[in-house]
C-alpha cells in the first residue's frame, strides 16, 4: 500500500493536467445530478477524492464535502483549491488502510476508487453505516475489462465490475433501490498504444433504515 500510495502522492501536482480526468469527472457528476437531487444542506462524503475533481463539481449546490483518500499528496492538492478559493465548507481526511470513516452524511460519491479497494463488501458494509438514514450512495467505475485500461496493474483488485454481482454486494450491505446506468465512455490507448473503449458506470443506492 505504501509504494501504491506515494505513487499517487507523485502525481498528484499533474493530476489535473491530464483532459481525460477532467472530462470524466465532469460525465461523473453529470451522472449524478440526474439521479440525485443535491440540495443546499446535504453534507458530502467523496471516498478516495483524489485532487477533489468531483468534491469541487458538486460543492456549489450542497452545505459541504469531506474529500477522503490515502494519498497525503491528492489531500494537499485539494486543500490548496479550498484555500485559494477561500472556501471554508471543503474538508479532508487521510486515511490509512483499516481506518474508520469519518462522521455522518447525506450523501456517498466516489468515482474510480473501488477498484484499488481489495474488499469491496467490507468497504460497502462500512460505508452503508456512514451514511444518513435516507441517504444516497454514487459510485462511478468501470465495467469489467480485460486488465487493460491501466498501464501498471500493481494495487489494482478489479479489472472493473459486473454490474449485477456488485448490485448484489449493494443490497447486502443494505442499500436498497440499487440501480446502474452508463455515466461516460473512456477512450484511451492500451499499453499497447492501441485506442480502447471502457464504459463507466453510475450505481445508485439508498439506506432506507
Amino acid at each position: 500500500m505504501k509504494s501504491q500510495q506515494h505513487d499517487f502522492d507523485k502525481k498528484a501536482a499533474t493530476w489535473d493536467e491530464n483532459p481525460t480526468r477532467v472530462k470524466l469527472a465532469e460525465d461523473v457528476v453529470h451522472a449524478i445530478k440526474q439521479q440525485v437531487t443535491l440540495l443546499p444542506d446535504m453534507e458530502v462524503l467523496d471516498f478516495g477524492c483524489g485532487t477533489g475533481l468531483l468534491a469541487m463539481s458538486v460543492l456549489a449546490s450542497v452545505k459541504s464535502v469531506t474529500g477522503v483518500d490515502t494519498s497525503q499528496g491528492m489531500l494537499d492538492v485539494l486543500e490548496a483549491k479550498a484555500q485559494r478559493q477561500g472556501l471554508s465548507n471543503v474538508y479532508t481526511r487521510h486515511l490509512n488502510p483499516g481506518d474508520c470513516l469519518p462522521g455522518a452524511y447525506d450523501l456517498i460519491v466516489s468515482s474510480m476508487t473501488f477498484h484499488h479497494v481489495e474488499n469491496t463488501e467490507a468497504l460497502l458494509a462500512q460505508l452503508f453505516q456512514t451514511l444518513k438514514v435516507s441517504g444516497k450512495i454514487c459510485v462511478a467505475d468501470l465495467d469489467l475489462e480485460p486488465g487493460t485500461f491501466h498501464d501498471d496493474n500493481t494495487g489494482i483488485f478489479h479489472f472493473g465490475f459486473d454490474r449485477d454481482a456488485l448490485r448484489n454486494l449493494f443490497m447486502k450491505a443494505g442499500f436498497s433501490n440499487v440501480k446502474a446506468t452508463t455515466a461516460t465512455e473512456i477512450i484511451k490507448p492500451n499499453f499497447k498504444g492501441e485506442l480502447r473503449s471502457f464504459t463507466v458506470f453510475l450505481m445508485v443506492g439508498e439506506k432506507l433504515a
